[in-house]
Formats: structure tokens, sequence, C-alpha cells
């Protein structure tokens, strides 16, 4: 019973951040739209079907693609009883040989294993520890570089916010297609709220003043260079984000 309170209380949650942040990402291009009727009467409506065309790209259609994946863990991949995964295991397979990438050894030693559960389970485990791994690490490094520099140069806390929820939700799903699965729908609210509150402090860090967290005689000498406020403002939140971002997708890994 508590269990299934708990991943209801998830749902919820993880339903209303998303709703939540497409709602504050409308009321973004609301604005802007409304700005654009002084240039001209339609470039509002030519700005507002860029504007979806976008959101169905980068946030909508990542997300349908997450969400249509098998629901698997790697933690089953050490199932005492794998007859009872089997078939979502050969889903898994099949997606991961999809991968042009993958070595030809683990590759022929998948195909040989499909119908067996328990080869299967033990192919697929090596793939996810010798292979995979790597891959998700180099990608999770990625995307958290295309944040750190992204929110440095953007001097923009809403633009911020924007850039860290499109980016977080692409690495997942970069990490979902990699893996060949996604995680439950409960680690799924839970990465959702994440996502959430990075952007959240994203948008925040922009009004980032440096004198509340160096001390005083830090800041009367870094007053002697010049422009060195602004570049090290915008060092902080760009590091800030990307440390964020490193976390949301090893939590993924994880999941």
């Amino acid at each position: 019973m508590k269990k299934n309170s708990s991943k209801k209380f998830w749902y919820f949650v993880g339903i209303g951040a998303m709703l939540i942040i497409l709602m504050m990402i409308v009321a973004s291009v609301m604005q802007v739209g409304e700005h654009l009727k002084g240039v001209h009467e339609y470039a509002p409506y030519v700005f507002y079907a860029l504007a979806f065309i976008l959101v169905y790209l980068l946030i909508i259609r990542p997300i349908l693609i997450i969400l249509f994946s098998p629901s698997f863990s790697i933690g089953t991949t050490l199932d005492k009883n794998p007859k009872r995964e089997h078939r979502v295991y050969k889903r898994v397979a099949k997606r991961i040989l999809e991968q042009e990438d993958l070595p030809e050894g683990m590759r022929t030693n998948i195909n040989e294993s499909m119908h067996d559960p328990y080869k299967l389970r033990d192919a697929l485990n090596n793939v996810y520890n010798k292979h995979l791994k790597r891959k998700l690490n180099k990608t999770i490094r990625s995307h958290a570089k295309t944040v750190m520099v992204s929110t440095a140069i953007s001097q923009n806390g809403r633009l911020d916010f924007i850039t860290v929820i499109v980016v977080n939700i692409k690495m997942i799903k970069e990490i979902v297609v990699l893996c060949g699965f996604r995680p439950s729908y409960r680690n799924l609210a839970k990465l959702v709220v994440n996502v959430f509150v990075t952007a959240l402090v994203a948008e925040g860090l922009e009004n980032i003043n440096l004198n509340d967290i160096l001390p005083t005689s830090t800041m009367k000498m870094l007053g002697e260079i010049p422009l060195i406020k602004p570049i090290m403002s915008s060092v902080i939140e760009g590091v800030s984000n990307a440390l964020l971002t490193l976390r949301n997708g090893i939590v993924t890994r994880k999941y």
C-alpha cells in the first residue's frame, strides 16, 4: 500500500513539474510574441509556429521516445530467474543490436544468446559493463559541457532555464536510446523533478552576487582586475549548472 502511494505521489509530482515547465516556456514564448507585434502584425504568428516546432523537436519528441522505450533496470540483469524477464531482455537486445559501433564479438554473443534467457542476461550484462558504461559517461560529460558553455555565455535567466531543460532532456533521451530501455515511471518522475530544479537553479544563478559568496578582501583584490567580476560570475554559473547536469546524468545511468 505504501509502495503504491509512493508511486502515485511521484507520478503527480512529475506530471506537475512537467506542466509547470511547459507553462513557463509558453509564457516566455507569448512574451516574446507580444514584443514582435510592433515589428509586423504576422510576426508573432510566425514566431509561435517556429516555437511550437522547436518545442516539439527538442522537448516533446524526446519525451515520447523515452516513454515508449521498454522499462528495464540494469539490476534485473542479475536476476536469478531471468525467464520472467526474457521478453524484455529480447526487446532491449534488439535495440542494442541497432547500434553501429557495437563490437562484433558482443553482437555475435547477443545473437547467439537470444533464445536462452540465462545466456542473454549474461550477454547484456557484459555489454553494459564493458561497452555501454563508457559511452554513457562520454554522453553525460558532453552534455554537461554544453550546459556549462551555454549558460556561461548567456546573460538571460529564462534562456538558461530553457537551455538546461532542453539539454537535460536530450541527455536522458540519448542515455535511454544507448541502453535500449528507460527507467520506471516513478524514477522518470524523479528525473523530471531533478531537471526542473536544475533549470530553476540555472535561472536563479543569473542574479548571483559575488559579494555574497566571496570574502570582502578577495572582492577588493578582484576589483582591481578589469572585467573579472562578470567573467567570474559567468564561470560560476556555467560550472554550477554543469555539475548539476552531471548529477542528473549519473542518476539516470543508475536508474
